[in-house]
């Protein structure tokens, strides 16, 4: 079975409307049921067919009721008997409803297919809805750890509850005391000596610089130029 998308574009949904297949055309001239039907059919609105009675809700025709005599596909319009208009030169003509207009009083079933759809619906309507049960997941085991600290909080909790205010305030003030780190006793008037580290480094570089110092310097050897004798020109 052709099932259509739902189509926001006004120019698709138009196309859709007048390209449409005959099956599909066949639902949309669907009008409501009257409340009489509808709680005997249990259905809310069915597709119309000739032979079925009608009235018309809205329109120059409301209050209309007949039986429809001719149902159009290509235009979506249905024709109902006696439900006629003149024209000027004094025919008479079948105004065309549209089946939104419309609310059907009562179903022609010598249609046994007709039937038998209606019947489908009725027990579809009927069965509850029944929603797929989850599966049943295992709960997560705690770590050993964790599991034993809770055990030892709750076990704490019960202690305190039990025990009574004087000996919670002694347990409350030992905790405290064994928290605390414990501080060195000092005796009066004389104060810790803070150890300092030698100088190590300073002292090499002290006794480089001395070395260097009482080095003898190397003496500078004493070098003589040698005379140039100047000579005339042309001379011998």
């Amino acid at each position: 079975m052709q099932k259509t998308k739902p189509v926001t574009k006004p120019t698709k949904q138009r196309k859709r409307l007048f390209q449409a297949p005959a099956h599909i055309r066949h639902k949309l001239l669907a009008s409501h049921l009257s409340p009489e039907l509808r709680g005997s059919q249990i259905v809310k609105s069915f597709p119309v067919t000739h032979g079925d009675t009608v009235r018309v809700m809205r329109g120059d025709h409301k209050g209309f009721e007949g039986k429809i005599s001719r149902v159009d596909l290509k235009s979506y319009r249905i024709y109902v008997e006696g439900l006629t208009r003149e024209k000027v030169d004094g025919t008479t003509i079948f105004v065309p409803v549209h089946p939104s207009k419309v609310i059907v009083t009562h179903l022609n079933l010598d249609d046994k297919w007709r039937k038998e759809i209606l019947e489908a619906k009725k027990e579809a309507f009927k069965k509850p809805k029944v929603t797929p049960a989850k599966p049943k997941t295992k709960p997560e085991e705690e770590p050993l750890e964790i599991a034993e600290e809770e055990e030892l909080v709750e076990e704490k909790v019960v202690v305190e509850k039990k025990a009574p205010v004087e000996e919670r305030a002694i347990v409350e003030e030992k905790a405290a005391a064994e928290e605390k780190p414990k501080k060195k006793k000092v005796a009066k008037g004389k104060r810790e000596t803070v150890k300092k580290k030698p100088a190590v480094k300073a002292e090499a570089k002290t006794k480089e610089a001395a070395k260097e110092k009482e080095k003898p310097k190397p003496e500078k050897k004493k070098t003589r130029r040698k005379a140039v004798k100047n000579t005339e020109e042309g001379g011998i």
